[in-house]
């Protein structure tokens, strides 16, 4: 494989933590989040379909969100302040089904998270104005976008905020627990 990116297995099958390529001089700093044929050399097969940004407040938690229908691979990626990104593979055949890995991205580490099809995905920022970019392989499906609860019991996340300080939208705290999930999984 070429110089620059380092493709790190997460816990959970197929996904990745990338360190991405960055380079800085006295004109300021260049970074590289995602090269087609570098990518595909580790064995990430991605096809970028849509890309989007979000700003999160401290304590902000987003997700665990995934479409039913025609799930999305990610690739996450933080420009501004840092946040902890939580995956939770959701593949009933896996052999990490249920299972949970939490990693800290920022601006400052250059690292970016590539989320296979098949998992929720969510974060929470640990900074004022957190920005992640998300770059999305597959179409948005409106009608089968959803999650899970961050807090469902049978996920047992330990998000490493107090529940009595974290902002949530109203969207977010109507979400699916992972027993209803259970009775439509997403079709992968």
């Amino acid at each position: 494989m070429r110089e620059g990116f380092r493709f790190i297995p997460a816990d959970l099958h197929g996904a990745y933590l990338i360190e991405n390529i960055f380079t800085e001089d006295n004109r300021g700093c260049f970074q590289k989040n995602f090269e087609k044929n570098i990518f595909l050399e580790g064995g990430i097969h991605f096809r970028l379909s849509e890309s989007f940004c979000t700003v999160s407040r401290k304590n902000v938690i987003r997700g665990l969100h995934f479409q039913l229908n025609n799930p999305q691979a990610k690739l996450i990626t933080v420009l501004q302040g840092r946040v902890w990104d939580v995956i939770v593979d959701l593949r009933m055949r896996s052999e990490t089904y249920r299972s949970w890995t939490g990693f800290e991205l920022s601006w400052k580490n250059h690292r970016s998270l590539y989320v296979p099809k098949g998992f929720a995905h969510g974060f929470v920022s640990l900074d004022t104005d957190s920005m992640v970019m998300y770059q999305c392989d597959g179409a948005y499906d409106r009608q089968s976008d959803t999650g899970i609860l961050f807090n469902d019991a049978g996920l047992g996340i330990d998000w490493p905020v107090d529940e009595t300080v974290a902002v949530h939208s109203q969207r977010d705290l109507g979400l699916m627990t992972l027993k209803e999930y259970e009775r439509n999984p997403m079709k992968i």
